[in-house]
């Protein structure tokens, strides 16, 4: 009776769409971190610390960028798929217009880019170094995650990633071996990306007979003007979350900026699992919320615990290990890059703390309390990370990130408990 009661559970876990969400989701990401970890070392032997900084400082740029070309579809693109999932010609509609919105977006995102570069001097150092790396902005302009999580089948996804960052490092293998071969290594990732994102669009129409319309311009101006706050909300969250690395490339030398970016490379790998559980929750939570509320508050609250447990986990390990990690990766024992590493260990266990306030915004489809929480969280981080930048140099600025998310925290709790307190009152006593 017990071994059939065991096989039961077992197999309803294994069922478990959130479940399944996360777990290839965390396919997804653990590919991109073992690739990282391999190039890495492979990147520092082949073009420098130097080179590395500035390739991670393009790259950074272009991530930034990145949040235009995605205008907010991670957030609102799951959802309206996961709403009209058995409905084909709503998503046909529904991803004809998000890919042209997006291309769209990146094509005036790579604009801007030629226009800083060879219209008003900027970006010299490295110029041809961003220049090749503006192909990964159509990668992710082509990217169809929020499809796939939306219609909760992230299995092809996942295998598809996997694929493609083992291409990107074949390619690092085969192409890179000198400082000069620099301007390829974001290249090489983004023409990977993008002709693995092309087959994926294919499959989506030949497999799941999703048709590709000719957009309308009028809905796409809505959607894009829909997406507005999203778009906002993102551009500020990154700022306050990735901006570190662009605002030490003001005050120090490409090396620090090489071991400042060798350790926050491992710490924002480290940070996407709060974001991972958002991405792998939120379809269900979507649905939950709409259909039965009670089920909502208990799947949140058991997401959140074991959100919270592994990620203090991971950041205990992480500050522990911090000499071994570097080491590894660097070849060298660098003591610059194992305090900045020591200190953003934690960085992922408090954005975790934040998850019920980010989903509540979510599952409300709250963009105006998003892009309010955002922008009031950058305001403190810009000021506050440059300051201390200025006066402690890396160091200083791994206290200012890591004062962000608790700043984060503390705005997004407040203005939940203001404009959601019956909402966040239940959840709160469903931990209780």
């Amino acid at each position: 009776m017990i071994e059939k009661l065991n096989s039961y559970s077992f197999s309803n876990l294994i069922r478990n769409k959130p479940i399944q969400n996360f777990t290839f989701l965390a396919t997804i990401q653990a590919s991109n971190v073992i690739i990282s970890l391999i190039t890495i070392p492979l990147l520092i032997q082949s073009i420098g610390v130097d080179q590395f900084g500035l390739v991670n400082l393009a790259l950074s740029i272009i991530v930034l960028f990145n949040i235009l070309v995605g205008f907010g579809y991670n957030l609102s693109g799951p959802r309206e798929v996961a709403l009209n999932h058995q409905d084909k010609q709503a998503l046909s509609h529904l991803v004809s217009n998000i890919i042209f919105s997006k291309m769209l977006m990146a094509f005036l995102a790579s604009l801007c880019i030629f226009i800083a570069i060879f219209a008003i001097g900027m970006f010299q150092e490295y110029r041809w170094i961003l220049l090749f790396s503006t192909l990964l902005l159509f990668s992710e302009a082509t990217l169809p995650l929020w499809f796939f999580q939306g219609m909760e089948k992230m299995k092809v996804i996942s295998i598809a990633n996997v694929f493609s960052k083992l291409l990107y490092l074949l390619g690092i293998i085969l192409f890179i071996h000198s400082p000069q071969q620099s301007i390829w290594v974001n290249f090489l990732l983004g023409i990977t990306g993008l002709s693995i994102n092309l087959l994926l669009l294919l499959y989506i129409h030949f497999q799941m007979d999703i048709k590709f319309y000719k957009p309308k311009f009028l809905q796409v101006f809505d959607s894009i003007k829909e997406n507005g706050l999203f778009f906002l909300s993102n551009m500020a969250g990154h700022i306050s979350i990735n901006g570190g690395l662009i605002i030490l490339s003001f005050f120090s030398t490409a090396a620090t900026l090489g071991m400042f970016s060798l350790a926050e490379r491992i710490s924002m790998v480290l940070r996407l699992f709060p974001s991972l559980v958002i991405q792998a929750i939120y379809p269900n939570a979507a649905r939950l919320f709409q259909t039965d509320k009670t089920r909502f508050f208990s799947f949140l609250k058991k997401s959140y615990l074991i959100t919270l447990l592994l990620g203090l986990f991971g950041s205990i390990l992480t500050f522990g290990f911090a000499p071994f990690i570097i080491q590894v990766l660097a070849k060298s024992y660098l003591e610059e890059s194992i305090q900045f590493m020591r200190i953003l260990a934690f960085v992922p266990f408090f954005a975790g703390l934040n998850i019920p306030n980010v989903m509540v915004f979510l599952v409300k489809d709250q963009k105006a309390l998003m892009f309010r929480s955002s922008w009031m969280s950058t305001l403190y981080m810009l000021p506050a990370c440059s300051l201390l930048t200025y006066y402690y140099g890396g160091i200083g600025l791994c206290i200012g990130l890591l004062s962000t998310e608790l700043t984060i925290l503390i705005i997004c709790t407040f203005l939940n408990f203001s404009r959601n307190r019956t909402d966040v009152t239940a959840f709160w006593k469903s931990i209780v």
